[in-house]
């Protein structure tokens, strides 16, 4: 059969750095063993009842069954702004400050493509979410990495940005509660980010994917909270983790204007939008009860102090994290990211991410997904206890 080379593009995108860990699991799998995988960020709960039910009555509505407008119902749009006044007090014009997007990966990897030209410069957190480089590979952008380090709560210093990097700079990307280490973000941080912003003129895009799940009585602070947030940015949202609707692909971006308007430009040249029964049982779980979420940040607080309290009850010393539903955890001296990740794969059959896959500076951790339930997060403590590494 004839082979037809990919294009320049497709060859330059980054490698798909989970696709390798899928692969790397399933072959244990396939081998009889008994892999508990803490490798992914999948959710493990399912979509709630009541979302679900609106989308079965909304699939058999005729309606539905044509082109949905190309920006989206109007409906989803006011669920998502009155969504936003609701849980942060934050009032968005649904006809100017909200896109809606296929899912949040969608929306990261759009804005690059709509604000960049080739060789433009965008601030990215290292480590941070792999998909962020696949836009900017898109736009064939320049990246400069923001560095994450636990001494500075896994935020970035912007003293470490040289001038002329910031004068260059038009697109930053932020993430809190964080992907992979579990930080979460300071109105103090907030602010400095928006001086920065409106002095260099950069469009900050906030992944606020995790918003949902915040620890200790803390719930995570939303970017356009913040005074001026929306002069200088948008942030993006998902209903993947809030409503357990991975699947489903549906998501939203709000804030500055120009940047939505540009958003739902590229959109109209890629889709007719998404299935009208989705966006109805996506406006159902903004706008319904949201018991549902409670439960869910609880779910996953009970995971992470089973899982935080018994490996300190081994002897591994690490930080609880403080949002989102990982945990970033410091590997063993003298052992790298994915050394690390592989004894626990070989010896103990426990699947974790090594930090070298979200940037240089993930290296000297691994990221674990609390997406198992607290019986397999004991297991993986007795199994890591067993190789005696902390004793």
């Amino acid at each position: 059969m004839k082979q037809f080379p990919p294009s320049e593009l497709l060859t330059s995108l980054p490698k798909q750095f989970f696709a390798s860990l899928v692969k790397k699991v399933g072959e244990y799998i396939s081998q009889g063993y008994d892999v508990i995988n803490l490798g992914q960020g999948n959710p493990d709960q399912p979509t709630p009842s009541h979302i679900v039910a609106r989308l079965k009555e909304a699939a058999v509505n005729p309606i539905n069954h044509k082109y949905s407008p190309f920006q989206g119902h109007r409906y989803l749009k006011q669920a998502a702004a009155d969504f936003y006044f609701r849980e942060y007090g934050v009032t968005l014009d649904p006809d100017k400050e909200v896109a809606i997007l296929f899912g949040g990966k969608a929306g990261l990897v759009e804005i690059p493509q709509c604000l960049l030209n080739p060789g433009d410069t965008i601030l990215v957190p290292d480590p941070g979410y792999p998909d962020y480089l696949s836009g900017v590979a898109l736009a064939k952008a320049e990246i400069v990495t923001m560095p994450l380090r636990e001494q500075n709560n896994f935020l970035p210093d912007y003293k470490e940005l040289e001038e002329d990097v910031l004068s260059k700079a038009k697109l930053m990307f932020l993430n809190y509660p964080n992907n992979p280490t579990g930080a979460t973000a300071t109105r103090e941080f907030f602010d400095k980010t928006i001086k920065l912003a409106n002095d260099q003129d950069i469009c900050v895009v906030h992944d606020f994917a995790y918003g949902a799940i915040g620890f200790d009585g803390e719930k995570p602070l939303s970017f356009l909270q913040v005074e001026g947030a929306k002069e200088v940015g948008i942030e993006i949202y998902t209903l993947s983790k809030t409503f357990n609707m991975a699947g489903w692909r549906v998501g939203f971006a709000v804030g500055n204007e120009s940047v939505i308007s540009a958003i739902e430009l590229l959109q109209d040249h890629m889709y007719v939008s998404l299935f009208g029964a989705v966006q109805e049982a996506a406006a159902e779980a903004l706008t319904g009860p949201q018991e549902c979420v409670k439960e869910l940040n609880e779910l996953y607080e009970r995971r992470r102090n089973v899982l935080i309290g018994g490996l300190h009850s081994i002897g591994w010393n690490v930080t609880a994290p403080k949002g989102s539903f990982f945990a970033w955890l410091k590997v063993p001296e003298g052992k790298s990211s994915e050394e690390f990740a592989n004894i626990l794969l070989e010896q103990a059959h426990i699947m974790v991410a090594p930090g070298i896959g979200f940037g240089e500076f993930g290296e000297g951790y691994v990221r674990v997904g609390l997406l198992s339930s607290e019986q397999r997060l004991a297991e993986v403590v007795e199994r890591i206890s067993r190789l005696g590494i902390f004793s």
